[in-house]
């Protein structure tokens, strides 16, 4: 049996109605000072008026959950500093989420993060909207820092693929496979690569 994706998905059946919706926006910036900023956003929204747990009365589009966070980082992908912003949030006590992701200064973005969150915020230590926040701000940063840095290296004229170790990105999707038609195309010195062995 085959499947084939769409430019869009087909349209709904049977019919329905709109009761939620969240937001998650993430953007890179690059800094005068040879770093990155990583800001992400969630936004809930319900789409009907309610009463919270609290029995405050909420009218439709009003916000639930609201958690911006902006991690700083370096070329190494280690995060140097962390600031978290709360909005909207259901309960006061949610604040006292946002003090232990300073926990995650000197973590690594390439190895580990999941884990790092983990031990940082985990638990009733933190905010699960703020967790939740975290491992996609990774692979914004990914793109943000590894495309900048490549592009800085095009402009200059330097080898993008210099050394005999692929990108990190290589051998980890089916677009990125050694043995895959991209890879050949684009950086064929790495066709076929084997990484080695771990002792």
């Amino acid at each position: 049996m085959s499947f084939a994706t769409t430019a869009d998905l087909p349209p709904a059946e049977p019919g329905r109605v709109p009761l939620h919706t969240r937001r998650i926006e993430m953007q890179g910036w690059r800094r005068s000072d040879g770093m990155w900023d990583i800001e992400g956003e969630l936004l809930d929204r319900k789409n009907y008026d309610y009463v919270s747990s609290e029995g405050q009365a909420r009218a439709a589009g009003t916000p639930v959950h609201n958690m911006k966070i902006r991690l700083t980082v370096d070329a190494q992908m280690t995060v140097r500093a962390i600031q978290v912003a709360m909005p909207h949030t259901p309960f006061a006590e949610c604040h006292g989420g946002a003090a232990p992701l300073q926990g995650l200064v000197g973590a690594s973005l390439m190895r580990g993060w999941r884990k790092a969150i983990d031990e940082a915020a985990g638990g009733i230590a933190g905010c699960t909207h703020l967790r939740e926040l975290l491992p996609p701000m990774a692979t914004t940063a990914f793109q943000t820092v590894m495309h900048d840095i490549t592009m800085g290296k095009r402009d200059r004229g330097e080898d993008v693929y210099a050394g005999d170790k692929p990108p990190a990105a290589f051998g980890q999707c089916i677009a990125w496979d050694f043995d895959g038609a991209v890879v050949k195309r684009v950086a064929p010195k790495f066709a076929g690569y084997r990484p080695p062995a771990s002792k």
